[in-house]
């Protein structure tokens, strides 16, 4: 079945078998002629297929499901972090990217660690939060797509988190691993460990600072946030612990609407945000592996793993050297994601043999933890929106009476001054989380794959096995996928679904193999909206995650 077959759905007798009777994939996708919504948990789904049937933008049903997701996974997400997103305005077949990513302090430079004693950027504690950005994301897409008021699409949150919640598996699991995190503080104690443990698989959690914080937003919008009561706490929490965040910080600090980057994929437009994210890895990758032919190789193969393998160290290697705040550092973006620089790079392949050190390329100069979304609503208006405190529960650091951790994300930056992305005042960081969008002849494809430096080689492998595999998106994100998480080496991770033939070609490469389990959490969880080129809507959500795609529902 060709790419094309795929995503119309015409699906001829002789596929029959390998489609329905022998397929790969473990559920079908959702389908529906009004509106879905994918997310990591069946609550955030709900809230935004609710918001859906209620009349509202997709991105009003974004909000909703991602201020749900920041309620029932905490440790992953929620107002302490930052926020990035696309949308796809249909009526115009216009992409709009958002960057709302916060930067550092004025106050915090190299030199005022190196007096606290820190030769390298702190990864945990007060010196590593920057200013959350999520609010302010959610103010901006709000004020110019949203058409329900705030306070209605945030009513499913502040309802879950004033009510209580079950625990999931996936949740129970994560919030029991960062346990020794939150016994740092005595707020976070108090807020997540409220039986003096981490809450077990079907246990009732509730938040009611959270709750609170949220009716400040949903009542005052940005400036509850940014410069009413949940500043003035937030502030007084950072300044207790010797912290360099100011009022100023906060008020200041806006978004940016930026304009999404693309290239051209066998035929598939594929969109990532520009700097300082990775996506542009993504796009790296993708114009380098243009040059193999995968779907000869097909999927789970040895030579289209390698493939990617080698490719995802040629683009990190530049992404390293040259990523940072493109409003502070001259990012070469076009030069990179020129047409022959990705053939240069992809003729430094070797097809086998794994290389263990990648150089970032010679370009022409001129003068941790994570959530992920999609929303397709009935006119076909499109969001993919990813939000993350970094590590689990970020800084640990839980503000009195806000019921939310403050991120961390300030950890990636670095305090090599020769290197871009150096430390600054009110500099934004490198950043890992990214959304993806991708569209052809009237089809389009909200993604994205969550899980720190996995994800823009998860976002290649998702594109891949829909473009060069012919899979639809439940079976693009189901498939076996691989990860390198480190820069140098020839380690990689492994699913153990990738047959065993795969992996000891692999190995005979060069390539270093940990194998992992079936759906392993370690390759990252993802989900994906789509609309036909027939105005029908579909959606998957990854089986490593607790989520689930659900339809609008019907009006009774």
């Amino acid at each position: 079945m060709t790419p094309a077959q795929s995503m119309r759905h015409d699906t001829r007798p002789s596929d029959y078998a390998r489609v329905v009777i022998d397929r790969s994939h473990a559920r079908s996708m959702v389908a529906t002629s009004t509106g879905v919504v994918a997310s990591e948990h069946p609550l955030a789904s709900q809230a935004g297929a609710s918001v859906l049937a209620a009349g509202g933008h997709a991105v009003d049903a974004a909000i909703a499901a991602n201020a749900v997701m920041g309620v029932v996974a905490p440790m992953m997400n929620g107002v302490g972090g930052d926020l990035f997103a696309i949308v796809h305005e249909a009526a115009h077949g216009t992409v709009h990217g958002l960057n709302a990513s916060g930067w550092a302090p004025a106050g915090l430079t190299p030199a005022l660690l190196a007096q606290a004693g820190h030769a390298e950027m702190p990864q945990a504690g007060v010196h590593a939060v920057t200013v959350p950005g999520a609010v302010a994301g959610w103010a901006a897409l709000h004020g110019r797509f949203g058409r329900l008021p705030l306070a209605k699409v945030l009513a499913p949150a502040m309802a879950v988190a004033r009510d209580g919640f079950p625990v999931s598996e996936l949740t129970a699991a994560e919030w029991q691993g960062s346990e020794s995190t939150l016994r740092g503080s005595a707020s976070a104690t108090r807020t997540f460990l409220p039986q003096g443990r981490p809450p077990r698989v079907g246990e009732v959690f509730r938040n009611p600072d959270v709750a609170w914080t949220l009716e400040q937003i949903a009542g005052g919008g940005r400036e509850a946030f940014y410069e009413g009561d949940v500043a003035r706490r937030l502030l007084a929490c950072t300044s207790g612990l010797g912290g360099a965040m100011r009022p100023g910080d906060l008020t200041e600090f806006q978004p940016e609407w930026v304009t999404p980057l693309s290239i051209d994929y066998r035929g598939w437009t594929v969109h990532e945000l520009p700097p300082n994210g990775q996506g542009i890895a993504a796009l790296m990758m993708l114009g380098i592996l243009s040059h193999f032919d995968l779907a000869r190789f097909g999927p789970n193969s040895a030579e289209a793993l390698h493939a990617i393998i080698e490719a995802k160290k040629l683009a990190y290697a530049d992404m390293r050297r040259h990523l940072a705040d493109p409003r502070m550092v001259k990012v070469p973006v076009s030069e990179l994601l020129a047409a022959d620089y990705a053939s240069s790079r992809a003729a430094t392949i070797d097809p086998w043999q794994a290389k263990a050190e990648v150089r970032a390329g010679a370009i022409p100069t001129k003068g941790s933890d994570t959530t992920y979304l999609a929303v397709m609503d009935r006119h076909g208006n499109a969001v993919s929106l990813i939000q993350s405190n970094f590590a689990n529960f970020g800084t640990g650091i839980v503000p009195d009476g806000l019921g939310f951790a403050l991120q961390n994300r300030g950890g990636l930056f670095t305090l090599d001054p020769t290197q871009p992305n150096v430390l600054a005042p009110r500099k934004r960081p490198l950043h890992t989380i990214i959304p993806g969008f991708m569209s052809r002849q009237g089809a389009t494809v909200a993604f994205g794959v969550m899980g720190g430096w996995n994800q823009a080689q998860a976002h290649v492998q998702f594109v891949s096995n829909v473009v060069d595999h012919g899979m639809n998106i439940q079976a693009a994100l189901d498939a076996p996928r691989v990860t390198k998480l480190t820069f140098e080496g020839c380690d990689v991770l492994v699913e153990d679904r990738v047959p065993a033939g795969t992996r000891t070609k692999l190995t005979g490469f060069g390539h270093d193999l940990v194998v992992l389990g079936s759906y392993s959490s370690l390759v990252g969880g993802g989900q994906s909206v789509m609309r036909d080129a027939h105005g029908t809507n579909y959606g998957a959500s990854d089986p490593r995650k607790d989520g689930a795609a659900l339809p609008e529902p019907f009006s009774v």
